[in-house]
């Protein structure tokens, strides 16, 4: 046992960090030889040992003929970008409305269309795929990113999230606004969204990484290239260039990125956000 400031660290705790430290550092191996790759030339891709650090780096010169005319990547980001932030949004306000008329709104059978509504869940997204297909194709939204956004904006577990989340907030707090002459939008808007950010902050960023790595929907639902989304465009990309690697795995980097980027963002709020959807039941 150990005695740092106070406190007592056992030896089973130091041997416990350690294990799960190796354990992280071996999650990461693959990202960090996917990053080093794109910056090889391709004679080097397959160096044994592995040469992470390149000794004879290309640069971005990977990533500059990734991005250039000749494969759209550009055009691919852009659409996917629009897709998952347009989507993340609405989701976000459609599950935040729907989830205070289920906790602060009192209405007949309540509570039991939300257990109905729950029990959704437990259906299988594949088994619904024909059916969605024939609908967007009746109304003319099959080939068009809007199908797609009204197909994924509207989700069973944000409404979950945060009506947990609303849960935790005392009636009260609703009803004194309301003595005080506020209506059902500005307790929305002033009171109940700044109380549950962290689990908006949540579904935002899980939102964000469904959506931006959903191939399914994109497959079945888009055919015309210049509407395809960062996955299709991997695909089809990864089809064009051959097995040139360097370039493959450039492409993956940049289709990373923003995932990296939104989870190093939100990730801070992503345990406070689940916990506190998880207190109520």
């Amino acid at each position: 046992m150990l005695v740092i400031r106070g406190k007592r660290i056992f030896f089973h705790q130091i041997v416990l960090t350690i294990l799960l430290f190796l354990i992280g550092l071996t999650m990461l191996t693959p990202l960090v030889w996917m990053i080093s790759t794109s910056f090889k030339a391709e004679n080097d891709v397959f160096e044994f040992p592995i040469r992470w650090i390149p000794k004879n780096s290309v640069g971005f010169a990977n990533y500059l003929e990734v991005w250039g005319s000749r494969y759209n990547f550009g055009m691919y980001y852009w659409n996917s970008i629009k897709i998952t932030v347009i989507s993340t949004v609405f989701q976000i306000l459609i599950s935040a409305f729907a989830a205070y008329g289920f906790t602060k709104i009192k209405w007949k059978y309540r509570d039991k269309l939300f257990l109905v509504y729950l029990a959704s869940m437990m259906i299988p997204p594949q088994v619904m795929i024909v059916s969605r297909f024939v609908i967007m194709q009746k109304l003319g939204l099959y080939n068009t990113h809007l199908g797609i956004i009204l197909m994924t904006m509207v989700s069973t577990y944000g409404l979950f999230l945060l009506r947990q989340a609303m849960l935790g907030i005392p009636d009260s707090l609703c009803e004194s606004a309301k003595i005080d002459g506020a209506g059902h939008l500005r307790i929305f808007f002033q009171l109940m969204l700044p109380l549950i950010v962290p689990s908006i902050a949540t579904l935002a960023v899980l939102k964000f990484v469904w959506t931006w790595n959903d191939y399914q929907t994109a497959l079945i639902f888009l055919s015309k290239r210049t509407l395809f989304t960062i996955q299709l465009g991997m695909k089809l990309f990864a089809s064009e260039s051959g097995n040139i690697y360097s370039l493959m795995m450039a492409a993956a980097v940049s289709s990373t990125l923003p995932l990296i980027l939104v989870f190093l963002l939100g990730q801070r709020y992503i345990i406070d956000g689940i916990a506190s959807g998880a207190v109520k039941g």
